[in-house]
Formats: structure tokens, sequence, C-alpha cells
């Protein structure tokens, strides 16, 4: 492993202890999106199918549990806990996220690197993380006023993808026929739906101020 991976990984866990932060600590999910959520939700579960198969590493398998356990937890927490499912913006969060996993599912039926149950779920899971986070930016372009805490979530989350596209990168130079085409063209998709909240999230942090999204 070498350290655009670890580093991606670091800023991908430190993602979710934000929000977890967020919603435990503060018992509010103001600016969060349920539907990303129980998106992200369905890419772990259906990547990690293995989970329970094929060890790699004691560092994979804690990560994989932390990514499933987190996930399924804050999506019950918002849709259970009486004072956090109240700070909830439905009105707000209306993104049908249902057409996104089947036009991902229909997706990776079509385009995949082997036709069997484990690894059309592993493609599927990368072409719905590429896009898990709409729902969430849509939200955030509705509400304008973006609170820290949910504007450093969003933030690491596409930076977890930034050094993974970094990690490719030093694979590629350093790795002899190392070709991962649908995970590269996923994640560059997935890094590019950043472009616009990243240039208003460093232009806010600095000038010291609350982030404002454009209308």
């Amino acid at each position: 492993m070498n350290a655009f991976r670890f580093a991606g990984d670091m800023t991908h866990l430190l993602s979710i202890v934000v929000l977890l932060l967020k919603i435990y600590t503060m018992k509010s999910c103001a600016g969060i999106s349920l539907k990303t959520q129980e998106l992200y939700a369905l890419v772990f579960a259906t990547r990690y199918v293995d989970l329970f198969t094929d060890f790699i590493s004691l560092y994979n398998t804690v990560l994989k549990v932390i990514f499933l356990a987190s996930s399924f937890s804050i999506v019950w927490y918002i849709r259970s806990h009486k004072a956090v499912r109240r700070s909830y913006d439905k009105e707000q969060d209306t993104f049908r996220h249902y057409f996104l996993v089947i036009l991902c599912f229909i997706l990776a039926l079509l385009i995949h690197d082997k036709f069997s149950v484990r690894e059309v779920l592993w493609t599927f899971s990368l072409y719905l993380e590429a896009v898990a986070i709409l729902p969430q930016l849509v939200l955030l372009q509705r509400t304008k006023n973006v609170d820290n805490l949910t504007g450093n979530y969003v933030f690491l989350l596409g930076a977890y993808r930034g050094l993974y596209i970094l990690n490719w990168i030093y694979r590629l130079m350093t790795e002899k026929n190392y070709q991962q085409w649908i995970t590269w063209v996923s994640g560059v998709v997935q890094t590019a739906l950043y472009a616009d909240f990243f240039y208003y999230y460093i232009k806010s942090w600095k000038n010291s101020e609350r982030l404002h999204l454009p209308a």
C-alpha cells in the first residue's frame, strides 16, 4: 500500500467521523441527505459481499466493517432517532435516487470485467459510488447556507477520491500491467462532481466565512 492509498482511506474515514460527530453529538442531520446515505449503504453492502469469504488483511477487513456499520447506523439514526429525524429536511431532499440505482445496475450488467454475481455487484458499487453524492450536492444547492461540519464532510469525501486518483497514477507508474478502466472512469466522474463545491469551499475557507453556494 502506498501513501496516497493510505491517505485516501484515512480521509474517507475522517469524513465519516465528521458526519457521526454532527449526528450523534449535535443530534442533528440538518443539511445531510438521507438519500445519499442510503446510496452509500448500498454501495458498501454490494462491494463487500466477500467480507466473510476472502481475507486480504486485517487492515482491509477492519475498514470494510467500519464502512458497513457506520453507513447503516447513519441511515438508521436519521430514520429512527426522534431528535435527529426532526432536523431532517425531507421537503428539500427529494432527489429520486432510485433512478441512479436502476441506471447503475443496468450499466453494471452491460459493462463489467467478468459476468458473475460478485463481479457485477462490485462494478455496480463503483458506478453507484460515482454518483451517490448527487442528492447531497443538490440538497446543499437548494439550502444555500452550509454549516461547517456538513461542508467539511462533503469536502473530505471529495478529497478522499482525489487522493485515490493519485494512488492510481502512482500504481500505473510503478506496477506492470496495472489497468482498471472501470474504476478509473468511475473515480474521475465522482471527483468531477465535486469541482464546483470545492471552488466555493476553498473560497469560503480563505475568507474565513460560512460556505454559501450560488443560486
